[in-house]
């Protein structure tokens, strides 16, 4: 069965705009995709990553769905929807730092966002991590933000 983009927004009861064609069907990806300034990321892709272990770490994603992320404006955030067999884990060990947690599905997920539509997550574990643009190679960590200096910055959507 495929998912539509007005299913995921009846489903949710969140809205995108207009422009957004409702009836197209979200494709279900199992590799590395992006949305914004979000980026999906199989967790085996990820070196000196590992989900975490402990149950009591993961929490259920709701029907309607778990804001994960919104625009730096304060604007539009980025939802993780399920409809079951979906658990979200905030806190991971990420060795860049990146990560706003981790996902791990039995079904297919899907991310919403106003703007940019919906993108489907296939069953597996994912690191779910903010996007970076920049030149020059880090330099150091700043504790004070966990962003490395030296010219990388994190993609404001």
């Amino acid at each position: 069965m495929t998912t539509t983009l007005a299913d995921l927004t009846a489903r949710t009861g969140l809205d995108v705009l207009d422009h957004l064609e409702q009836q197209v069907s979200v494709p279900v990806i199992d590799g590395l995709q992006a949305q914004g300034d979000l980026i999906v990321v199989p967790a085996g892709l990820v070196p000196g990553f590992s989900p975490p272990v402990d149950r009591s770490s993961w929490e259920e994603v709701p029907a309607a769905g778990l804001e994960l992320l919104r625009s730096a404006s304060g604007g539009n955030p980025h939802t993780l929807v399920a409809d079951g067999g979906c658990l979200w884990a905030r806190f991971v060990n990420d060795p860049q730092h990146l990560a706003l947690g981790a996902v791990r599905t039995t079904r297919p997920a899907y991310l919403l966002h106003p703007e940019h539509g919906g993108t489907g997550i296939a069953p597996g574990t994912y690191l779910i991590r903010r996007q970076r643009e920049g030149g020059d190679p880090p330099s150091r960590w700043h504790r004070s933000t966990r962003l490395r200096s030296g010219g990388y910055r994190l993609v404001a959507d």
